[in-house]
């Protein structure tokens, strides 16, 4: 136990003498705020971001739900607009049969968020709009409908 007081004194030493230590300390205080660019977004010109899924990976899904999330965190949520398209195997997580992620779905759409459904792969897995949990927007193509909303001026993310 001795020693490992010693070395615990010996690094707290050896910081304060190079003065990381407290540099250390100042970097973790500090925020590190993005620099947000010109025009800044608002209510009539926000911020818009499209997301998409293509895996039924339940990790993967909870990861784009909480960047979505962050996104409107960071520019709040009258200044951003998000779009999350679904398709391929992806789609899974809208269907009505997966009961779990309903009321997380509903949550994001209370808070705005848009939930797209690719009609390709819903044809492809015979399945029809009424198989979709509600407010969930039906699309031709999942791809295609990205494309266009990245000629509107949306900003692609994969995440």
């Amino acid at each position: 136990m001795l020693s490992l007081f010693r070395l615990f004194v010996f690094a707290i030493i050896a910081l304060t003498l190079t003065g990381k230590g407290a540099e250390a300390q100042e970097r973790h205080d500090l925020p590190h705020d993005t620099k947000v660019m010109e025009p800044e977004p608002d209510w009539d010109n926000p911020r818009k971001i499209v997301l998409q899924v293509t895996t039924k990976d339940e990790f993967h899904i909870n990861n784009v739900y909480y960047n979505a999330i962050n996104m409107q965190k960071f520019y709040g949520t009258d200044n951003v607009k998000i779009a999350i398209v679904f398709y391929g195997p992806g789609i899974r997580p809208i269907l009505k049969e997966s009961a779990i992620a309903a009321a997380r779905v509903k949550s994001l759409q209370d808070y705005e968020v848009e939930f797209i459904a690719c009609n390709n792969t819903m044809t492809t897995i015979g399945k029809k709009a009424d198989d979709l949990l509600p407010g969930v927007r039906l699309v031709t193509s999942g791809i295609a409908e990205i494309i266009e909303k990245k000629i509107e001026g949306w900003h692609y993310i994969i995440p």
